[in-house]
């Protein structure tokens, strides 16, 4: 047996959060206990058995929701999440299988999943999972992409653009610039920057916060655009964008 089924009597039987759950599981056995603990909890549940099944029907139910194993007949839960995730699906998903080695588990989050959650399992902890899913914000709300004037950071792929031209930064670099345009318009100070970027709590007594600004705006400012950060002398550093018809300080 996969499951603690005497867990399953446990769980409450109201939740104000309603989901739409799909099962992709091939053991008829752990499908029904799982189905069963998801009705009894006040969600809607459907199952399906073969991967390339799952993949059709993940594709056009709309569910909040999958949980898919990894040994599936016709595809198996690796593709599965991987053609899903490829045409676009956001729900999260979760794997459910007896494959428990560390490597089984990177490869199931590396091919989209959002958890693992190895057999044995009790329902309790399955479903506490689904909830945590449910809290997180959809893929399509996770913030990826940060802008500003001309000026554009890719979260994901790790590359600084501005004006359609890469920008060679370096790991600090991009933290710092991160940093600066999710703090547009407002002041950061020096201390604020070594907390935040360099997860300082005291003061180095270097220069290193003065070097690292001076060698960001190099890569940042180009011919013939405004400046975009600025030095408040005696308060900090301002990243802002230009402002039509003011003079831009080059400071």
């Amino acid at each position: 047996m996969l499951y603690s089924n005497r867990r399953l009597g446990s769980v409450s039987l109201i939740n104000p959060s309603l989901m739409r759950i799909l099962v992709i599981e091939d053991d008829i056995e752990t499908a029904d206990y799982v189905i069963a603990g998801l009705h009894r909890s006040g969600h809607l549940a459907q199952h399906v058995s073969d991967g390339r099944e799952g993949i059709i029907c993940a594709a056009g139910g709309n569910f909040d929701a999958i949980v898919v194993d990894r040994m599936l007949p016709g595809t198996d839960g690796l593709t599965v999440v991987k053609t899903l995730r490829t045409i676009g699906v956001k729900a999260g998903i979760i794997f459910l299988t007896a494959r428990a080695g560390v490597d089984d588990r990177v490869e199931g989050l590396d091919a989209g999943g959002d958890d693992y959650l190895t057999k044995p399992f009790a329902f309790s902890e399955l479903l506490a999972r689904l909830h945590s899913l449910a809290r997180r914000p959809p893929l399509s709300e996770v913030e990826t992409t940060l802008r500003i004037a001309n000026l554009e950071l890719d979260l994901i792929a790790h590359r600084a653009k501005r004006g359609g031209r890469d920008l060679q930064l370096k790991p600090r670099e991009f933290r710092l610039l991160e940093y600066l345009i999710r703090n547009a318009e407002r002041v950061v100070t020096r201390t604020m920057l070594l907390e935040r970027v360099w997860n300082f709590h005291f003061d180095p007594k270097t220069k290193i916060v003065e070097t690292h600004m001076s060698r960001l705006r190099a890569k940042v400012s180009l011919e013939g655009e405004p400046q975009l950060i600025h030095t408040i002398r005696g308060a900090g550093y301002v990243l802002r964008a230009p402002r039509l018809g003011f003079f831009e300080p080059q400071c």
